[in-house]
């Protein structure tokens, strides 16, 4: 009948994995007619970058001096160094403007690439006929090429800023916080032992211990993820097939039938995102629990060469701030695990979906009735 179709888990989901998917993605979009206003803006987007982790070293030098005129209080220092903010705040703020607006412009185009690839692929003759009979990837082609799309060039523009912006912070104030943690000695078994840089590696071990942990937390978020969307394209097919037939569905009587059969859809749907919420809230213990151990964890790390007398009290909050610029960029990873699994599964429906839509050439003609132009 009208409302029969494909329904149950995506099977795509056993199909290749990450690397030759996004790399698929990536040459269909540098063979498309957007590519050279892609490269642009992101040339744009790693310029202003670098202006902006310039920036961030000035404000982070400028802790020390502002916070010793504190401590020592001394007024005249105290307002200087408060103008000193003010220009290189301002400058940071224009920065932020212009890195977020060059985000979503390269997100726009993103978009424009991909959704121009897919339905062109799809459109090719007798590709979307066939597509639709070889198996559930052809039956929600319009929430692919759509939603899908939409949706994984959002997230792979703000993940790929984020990215790389914590890339550059990060070997930007490896070399800061290195050189202000200078070396940390202690006794043991008889024996003098000395780190070099430690405050460098206390913020690799703290953010290396939460990036393992949110991936033995979350990693079955991308699976839930998938299944999600999966449910939410059937649910979706179910309502657009008895809009489509409401006539016929009057006329046989069959509104019971139709939301009963919506109904199981919503049920899947509703099943899905119970267990989304349940993978959500697990990994919300690690990253937030992460996140409140962090205000205090920089000063923790720095205290011993507080208290040693090897800086002072300004030197003690630029300390702070480089553990925070280098742990935060470190723990990158931990922060954006949730939207990193929710792009790794619409990067699979919309992979499997171009490959499947390549792929139906290679079906016999014979295995797939021909379009009647007459019906």
């Amino acid at each position: 009948m009208y409302l029969d179709g494909p329904q149950g888990g995506d099977q795509d989901e056993e199909g290749a994995g990450l690397l030759p998917q996004l790399g698929m993605m990536i040459r269909a979009l540098l063979a498309s007619p957007v590519r050279n206003r892609l490269f642009l803006l992101g040339g744009a987007i790693f310029s202003v970058i670098v202006a902006t982790t310039y920036g961030q070293i000035r404000l982070n030098r400028w802790n020390q001096p502002f916070y010793d005129a504190l401590a020592h209080r001394e007024f005249h220092e105290f307002m200087m160094q408060l103008g000193v903010f003010a220009v290189i705040a301002g400058a940071l703020l224009v920065l932020n403007v212009v890195q977020r607006w060059l985000a979503e412009m390269l997100k726009l185009r993103l978009r424009q690439g991909l959704v121009q690839d897919l339905v062109g692929e799809w459109l090719k003759p007798h590709r979307a006929f066939r597509l639709a009979k070889v198996g559930p990837v052809g039956v929600n082609p319009d929430q692919r090429m759509h939603e899908d799309a939409r949706h994984l060039t959002e997230l792979s523009s703000d993940l790929g800023v984020g990215l790389l912006q914590s890339s550059i912070l990060l070997i930007t104030f490896v070399d800061v916080l290195w050189r202000i943690s200078g070396s940390f000695a202690f006794h043991a078994d008889g024996r003098d032992f000395v780190i070099p840089g430690y405050m460098v590696w206390a913020a690799i071990v703290y953010s290396g211990s939460g990036s393992l942990l949110s991936y033995w937390v979350g990693g079955g978020l991308i699976r839930r993820n998938a299944d999600r969307y999966q449910r939410e394209s059937e649910l979706r097919t179910s309502l657009n097939r008895v809009n489509e037939h409401i006539d016929q569905i009057e006329q046989d009587g069959g509104e019971a039938q139709a939301a009963a059969r919506i109904g199981m859809d919503l049920t899947g749907v509703l099943a899905a995102m119970r267990s989304l919420v349940t993978g959500l809230t697990e990994l919300t213990w690690v990253t937030a629990g992460y996140g409140w151990l962090t205000l205090v964890a920089p000063i923790l790390v720095a205290a011993p060469a507080y208290f040693a007398g090897n800086l002072s009290f300004g030197g003690l909050m630029m300390a702070a701030g480089a553990f925070n610029q280098v742990q935060s960029s470190l723990r990158w990873f931990v922060d954006n695990f949730s939207t990193i699994a929710d792009w790794r599964a619409t990067l699979l429906r919309v992979a499997d979906f171009r490959r499947a839509v390549l792929d139906c050439d290679a079906v016999s003609p014979d295995a797939v009735p021909e379009p009647n132009p007459e019906s």
